[in-house]
């Protein structure tokens, strides 16, 4: 089976490294000379247990009509870039869209492509150099199909690992709502106090806040409250305890959040049920203001 992904951060990287262990011919998408496409390119994942594994890899300048399956890792930002580049690319070819966030949905089931699905990552990736991933975090990766033939995505199923465990869910629209929940706990805190992922829960003050915040949501969203617990919140910090998140990440390299489409969306879908959050809309105008500051850390 070949499969293309398209982007070379830290999820795509991942992927692409334990995929090639399950005999997958795997292809990273990214700009690059026809001498960079030639030389023999290896890149390093270090694994939750701090072992090192290296990778053959293999990289392509755009997506091919080969693929069994092209899978989108990039922020939401650049998602526009890959629909223009996709317009060539056969129908046929099942897409997997990876983005946190629900800004992506609605745009991606408006594409010519005829099978889509959709992912919501619970581990962690740090990219520490351009050929050296770190997984960071024990996590699933669920995967729903919103659009198509279901069958075109179960090959996934053989590729799920204990290392890399893949299940799938029934509904994605619902699937990625809760990431983008949980995403609003970390993300925006972990951004705004410049502190690690477990931190939110080992200091009392934030403790406190985020019990706040998922009381907010699940009034605002009560269709949450059996399946979306505030467990998963605290679960989700112990997992991930030593990572820095997206968020903080973008901050720290004075670049532009996904603030709008995790925390951005889930104010959008409060205010569509006549809702008020002003917790997270505060959350939200913290970080939108030191983003339009220009701030330099």
């Amino acid at each position: 089976m070949r499969i293309e992904i398209i982007g070379a951060g830290a999820v795509g990287l991942l992927l692409a490294s334990y995929f090639t262990e399950k005999k997958m011919d795997v292809f990273i998408v990214r700009k690059t000379s026809k001498q960079e496409m030639n030389l023999d390119f290896k890149y390093i994942r270090t694994n939750l247990d701090q072992s090192i594994t290296t990778i053959q890899g293999k990289y392509i300048s755009a997506v091919s009509n080969k693929a069994d399956l092209i899978i989108v890792a990039v922020k939401y930002g650049q998602l526009h870039e890959v629909y223009a580049s996709m317009e060539g690319v056969k129908t046929s070819i099942p897409v997997l869209f990876l983005q946190n966030g629900l800004a992506h949905y609605e745009e991606a089931l408006a594409l010519n492509m005829q099978h889509i699905a959709f992912c919501s990552i619970q581990f962690g990736a740090q990219k520490l150099s351009a050929n050296h991933v770190a997984h960071k975090g024990n996590g699933v990766m669920k995967v729903a199909v919103a659009k198509g033939d279901s069958d075109k995505f179960a090959f996934l199923e053989k590729l799920s690992s204990i290392q890399l465990p893949i299940i799938f869910e029934r509904d994605a629209e619902m699937m990625l709502m809760e990431k983008a929940l949980l995403n609003c706990f970390i993300n925006p805190l972990t951004a705004i106090l410049k502190v690690k992922n477990g931190q939110l829960i080992s200091d009392n003050s934030t403790f406190l806040l985020l019990k706040s915040l998922y009381s907010e949501i699940i009034f605002t969203f009560p269709q949450f409250e059996k399946t979306f617990q505030f467990d998963q919140v605290v679960a989700l910090c112990e997992q991930t305890a030593e990572n820095k998140s997206s968020m903080l990440a973008d901050r720290l390299a004075n670049r532009r959040t996904e603030i709008d489409t995790i925390a951005g969306a889930v104010l959008k879908k409060a205010e569509q049920n006549n809702k008020k959050m002003p917790i997270l809309q505060t959350l939200y105008l913290l970080v939108k203001a030191f983003e339009e500051s220009g701030e330099k850390t």
